[in-house]
């Protein structure tokens, strides 16, 4: 039995900051104390002097080895997870996904034999339905009882993905009944395929066109209607990878009312715009992913949504794809372009750059990114916290230290970087995954089948 303590930094939860010594002991958090009170043994001893000591990220949002558009993301879920521990993150949440006309089960079964065994920190798994039909609405009880407890449809992508709003809502009622979680991709697909075949009758071709395509309101009608929906189902709903001020507001609206409506964004929404759809050269195919990019002025109203908690989460929908052969597949025709960025390994960095920003508070910070998608997706109490009891998933983090994100540097297995050339001030210095060190001062120390697969509880954030 290994004790780590860590000793002399700022304890940093969503509920508090304090100066703490924490002990761990067979990879959970047994004690903290005040510093120098307590002379306890320890085989291990992490100096954090003048660091935080922050939990492990969550990030509730992944993509690895996802199909898409006849190919793959690039990250595995060996060299994803790997990046995500880089970037501080400990926990992953990725998509299993429903091979059309067949179980749920074919799907979830397909996502383990890809992850077992493979992953340097812990992970989960959402069911993403392709088709809702009597058998796999009656699968979602068993799945919700082993642990996998959120179902993701989407009104965008028709012949992919696909659902109408009467599949919807059965889905939303079987939710509600078994405890499930229903998250949305919420865009009107239909009408976006419209004017998708418009732009490129008119020779609209370059990345940029997606972005005008996939215009803001059709993601505010299709927000509208999934919360009406699960109005009707009284089932609880959660809109992912929120773009647009027009989306945010109907999410407010609806929790000014009481519903239990949720929403996550992307750090490419907060820092990231359509002026880079608009480079040159094709560069802005590297910035094409669904919901698109847009203008700037959309920024200040996803921040603040933030700040007023109509936006709890903050995740990064990762899905990496390489500039060169994956998304030049879509060169003369924006509409080929594999949707999704690489962004597991910023995600940290990038929303403490904002705390530097005066955007957050150092505890909104930890709430956005750890504490609440561990609520969301019931794992909170294990992941999201440093508490006695918790696994010892924690990074020590130098909020001095100042890096520049590029792909030269960074650990994701994909050919550029959506934040080349950013600055940013902190830095991931030691990560621990159950106790175990992954990374310290710039080395990885992890290995493959380190992580463990987490059967999750039903959403704590209800009620």
């Amino acid at each position: 039995m290994t004790r780590t303590q860590i000793t002399g930094g700022l304890v940093i939860t969503a509920a508090e900051e304090t100066h703490a010594d924490v002990l761990i002991e067979s990879g959970r958090v047994v004690a903290l104390a005040a510093p120098g009170t307590q002379s306890w043994t320890a085989d291990r001893t992490i100096d954090a002097t003048g660091k935080y000591v922050i939990p492990g990220g969550v990030d509730a949002h992944t993509h690895m080895e996802m199909p898409f558009g006849g190919t793959f993301a690039s990250d595995t879920f060996e060299s994803g997870t790997r990046a995500a521990a880089w970037g501080g993150t400990t926990t992953i949440i990725d998509f299993a996904i429903q091979p059309p006309g067949q179980s749920l089960r074919a799907g979830l079964d397909a996502w383990h034999a890809k992850a077992d065994g493979k992953c340097a920190i812990d992970y989960g798994f959402h069911m993403i339905m392709s088709d809702v039909n009597e058998s796999s609405l009656k699968e979602m009880d068993g799945l919700v009882a082993e642990g996998v407890s959120s179902f993701k449809l989407f009104t965008a992508y028709p012949g992919v993905f696909f659902s109408d709003d009467g599949d919807i809502l059965r889905a939303m009622q079987k939710a509600a009944s078994n405890g499930g979680l229903i998250m949305m991709h919420a865009e009107n697909g239909l009408a976006i395929d419209v004017l998708v075949e418009q732009a490129l009758a008119r020779g609209e071709t370059d990345p940029r066109y997606h972005g005008e395509v996939r215009k803001a309101l059709l993601e505010a009608e299709a927000t509208h209607r999934v919360i009406k929906l699960a109005q009707v189902a009284g089932a609880p709903v959660y809109v992912v990878h929120v773009s647009a001020e027009e989306a945010l507001n109907e999410i407010a609206t609806a929790r000014h009312k009481g519903l239990p409506v949720f929403g996550e964004t992307c750090p490419q929404y907060l820092f990231l715009s359509t002026d880079n759809l608009a480079e040159p050269d094709f560069e802005g195919a590297k910035y094409v992913c669904s919901t698109p990019l847009r203008p700037r002025e959309h920024q200040a109203a996803l921040w603040r949504g933030l700040r007023t908690n109509d936006l709890q989460v903050v995740s990064t929908d990762h899905c990496p794809f390489c500039f060169t052969g994956q998304k030049e597949r879509g060169r003369g025709d924006f509409s080929k372009i594999p949707n999704g960025l690489p962004g597991v390994e910023n995600r940290m960095d990038l929303l403490h750059q904002a705390v530097v920003d005066g955007h957050l508070t150092r505890r909104r910070w930890i709430e956005i990114a750890c504490a609440t998608p561990a609520r969301m997706f019931g794992l909170y109490g294990r992941k999201g916290t440093i508490a006695p009891g918790a696994d010892a998933d924690i990074v020590v983090y130098d909020p001095a230290a100042e890096q520049v994100i590029s792909a030269a540097t960074h650990h994701m297995n994909v050919d550029y970087s959506a934040y080349e050339g950013k600055r940013v001030t902190g830095r991931v210095e030691t990560v621990l995954s159950r106790g175990e060190v992954v990374i310290e001062r710039g080395r990885f120390h992890g290995r493959p089948g380190h992580g463990l697969y987490l059967a999750r509880a039903t959403s704590q954030y209800l009620g």
